[in-house]
């Protein structure tokens, strides 16, 4: 199996999840393994960016710009 599908099919079990402690291990995982191997993508951002972010969320909600779960791994199962 070529590692595209295999990341496609991480992705459709991470969004099956529904324990946020799972979700916090995979995180810790994930920076530990990046930290380790020198990628680190996982940067802290200000609270200024996180507050943006918010508001540009919440601006999308109200402007319909949002995308069910079951309608991603939808499209995700379409990529196969």
């Amino acid at each position: 199996m070529d590692l595209q599908k295999r990341k496609l099919e991480l992705i459709q079990e991470f969004l099956k999840i529904q324990s946020e402690d799972v979700i916090s291990r995979l995180e810790k995982i994930l920076r530990k393994e990046n930290k380790e191997s020198g990628h680190e993508d996982f940067k802290q951002m200000t609270i200024e960016e996180f507050n943006s972010r918010i508001d540009q969320s919440m601006e999308d909600s109200k402007n319909g710009r949002l995308i069910e779960a079951s309608e991603l791994k939808a499209k995700i199962d379409k990529w196969n």
